[in-house]
């Protein structure tokens, strides 16, 4: 598998030159683009390791690396020019796992990448991925969902209806599909149980700006657009 990299850089030769040489190391470069959405960018790249720059437009590589450790146990790498020990203590603080001074040298930088994918994918197996939409984050591995930094209780059933909603993004999900799905959670569920998780779930969504999120095709089953 070709592991994907996110360069949360500003500075766009560097970006770029790291882009390029990840691919010469057949990895895949995916640079952010807009710096006030590093999360969303972030949650629809789905990487498998992040390089992450202590000095950003609107919000720095701290502020950044927390909010991805509050959905994604994801292997962060610092860049920064600034490398006392007090900015290399507070990046391993706030969740990093590892520290790179620049200048420095691509083969290094690359060489790095690559043990610590070793380390985390190897060893470990996969991560958890992500689902996002409309700025929505759907966290598959604890199974919670966040939305403009407020997390999102969810039932069992919850959960399940929005996974199979969003997995199918743009298309109709049919009521018996999503009854089959619930029924996996070996709880019973019959036509009216569906109606009342789906109106709970809109609620829940409504409550926090996500107004419209499910969609209803009468007499075809939901979707999310």
């Amino acid at each position: 598998m070709k592991y994907r990299i996110f360069i949360v850089e500003d500075d766009k030769a560097i970006a770029e030159a790291i882009k390029g040489q990840c691919e010469k190391w057949d990895l895949e470069g995916v640079c952010v683009e807009n710096f006030h959405q590093v999360l969303l960018e972030f949650a629809a790249a789905a990487p498998h390791l992040v390089l992450l720059d202590i000095g950003l437009p609107c919000f720095n590589g701290y502020h950044w690396c927390g909010e991805i450790r509050k959905i994604s146990k994801v292997p962060i790498i610092f860049l920064s020019s600034a490398a006392d020990n007090m900015n290399i203590v507070m990046a391993m603080n706030m969740g990093g796992d590892d520290f790179i001074a620049k200048p420095f040298d691509q083969t290094v930088l690359m060489a790095k990448i690559q043990a610590l994918l070793r380390r985390t994918y190897d060893f470990a197996g996969e991560t958890a991925g992500i689902l996002q939409h409309r700025g929505a984050i759907l966290n598959l591995g604890d199974h919670s969902l966040r939305y403009q930094g407020t997390e999102i209780e969810l039932s069992k059933n919850e959960y399940r209806i929005l996974l199979l909603l969003l997995e199918a993004k743009g298309n109709v999900v049919s009521r018996s599909r999503l009854m089959e799905g619930l029924w996996q959670t070996d709880c019973f569920v019959d036509d009216n149980t569906l109606t009342v998780n789906i109106n709970r779930l809109r609620k829940r969504l409504e409550q926090v700006g996500l107004a419209d999120f499910i969609t209803t095709k009468f007499g075809e089953g939901y979707l999310i657009l």
